[in-house]
């Protein structure tokens, strides 16, 4: 792993977009932020567009910009169960490791962990590996300290496009789904790691695009190029049901914190929430249905994420407009448009603790944003 013990002065490294102003003779309020939005000079400050900001989280401006990592497009970004850190992936083969508060340090490199594009990662529970999958289906685990490698698997047969991790029965388990149109199980605890502890096969051999856990770690959620999300049994390995509604390929699954509901994303631009409880008065199981983020013409998988700090009051997916759609869960509406990406917006995720934003693009960069305070719970 390259460490980075400083961040550079200027140009790639950790770019602050806007930044504090405090006239002399205020008082400085430590949850304000006072910005001069537009000034045509020093000689004419007093004639500048002033505006104070609620601050409501820990970084150093409302937005941050995190660059110079990669050379490639992102496909994924996530922040560590603590979130004291984050982690990106690229097409450019490389995971970089990051410091969530200022000042922001770009910390570590991770280069060459896969022979091709890194597609996705998820971190362990510990915060201390974070597991990666590429495109040519190798699932390789990391040693977050060193940023030695552990374990290798050749987990399947063509790109994995998903990786989700649980606890279950007191182990950590890593759920991952492939283009062979498979989805599996593996425990990295066992001296046997070359084979999965259990397997989810339709026998229909329709890729695999997006994972992910129930909240006790019992069933998983599989969706694909056939727009149907299978909940398979872990214990059986059986399907229980299947949530129906989109009409194409299934981009990314994510689960509500409360386990009661999973969102989904699809190529058809349509967000859908579905009930998940284990009972249900729908058959169809349709929570919620949103729409105003465009996939786009790339046939990205592009991934969706919920608040954490609020207990999922709001749910939120990049698209092919360059931009983040944030809808308030209980009403349906779109409660934000965040611009400032010149890319397909690929990744999300939310900080577990605070109003914290972080998303990635293929325009290569990361931005850190905060939620307005009238808005923060």
């Amino acid at each position: 792993m390259s460490v980075r013990k400083s961040p550079p002065p200027s140009g790639p490294g950790s770019a602050i977009i806007k930044r504090a102003r405090v006239d002399d003779g205020e008082d400085e309020d430590n949850n304000t932020m006072t910005m001069t939005v537009a000034s045509s000079g020093e000689g004419q400050r007093k004639n500048a567009l002033i505006r104070s900001v609620k601050r409501t989280s820990g970084l150093e401006a409302p937005i941050v910009s995190l660059t110079g990592a990669h050379g490639g497009e992102i496909t994924a970004c996530k922040f560590d169960p603590s979130g004291q850190t984050l982690a990106a992936c690229s097409v450019d083969r490389s995971i970089s490791l990051w410091k969530t508060y200022p000042p922001h340090d770009n910390y570590g490199i991770i280069p060459n962990v896969h022979k091709t594009a890194i597609l996705d990662i998820a971190y362990s529970l510990d915060s201390e590996t974070i597991y990666s999958g590429s495109a040519d289906g190798i699932l390789i685990s990391t040693d977050l300290r060193t940023g030695s490698r552990i374990s290798k698997y050749s987990a399947h047969y063509g790109p994995i496009n998903s990786i989700a991790v649980t606890i279950s029965g007191g182990r950590e388990l890593v759920l991952t789904g492939g283009d062979d149109g498979i989805a599996r199980v593996w425990d990295f605890s066992l001296d046997s790691k070359q084979n999965p502890v259990a397997e989810f096969d339709d026998e229909r051999d329709c890729p695999v695009t997006a994972v992910e856990w129930s909240k006790d770690g019992n069933q998983c959620f599989v969706g694909g190029v056939d727009n149907e999300v299978k909940v398979w049994d872990l214990r059986s390995s059986s399907i229980l049901y299947t949530l129906r509604g989109h009409t194409d390929t299934i981009c990314s699954l994510s689960l509500s914190p409360s386990g009661d509901y999973l969102g989904t994303y699809g190529l058809d631009s349509l967000l859908i929430i579905y009930d998940v409880k284990p009972f249900s008065s729908d058959p169809m199981r349709v929570y919620r249905s949103l729409t105003g983020a465009p996939a786009g013409f790339e046939s990205s998988l592009i991934k969706l994420a919920w608040t954490k700090h609020d207990n999922g009051s709001r749910i939120a997916v990049g698209g092919g407009d360059r931009s983040v759609t944030v809808w308030d869960v209980d009403t349906g509406k779109i409660a934000y448009k965040l611009p400032g990406h010149k890319g397909t917006v690929t990744a999300v995720d939310f900080h577990p603790r605070e109003p914290i934003i972080l998303t990635g693009s293929k325009d290569s960069n990361m931005l850190l944003g905060e939620l307005d305070a009238t808005e923060a719970l």
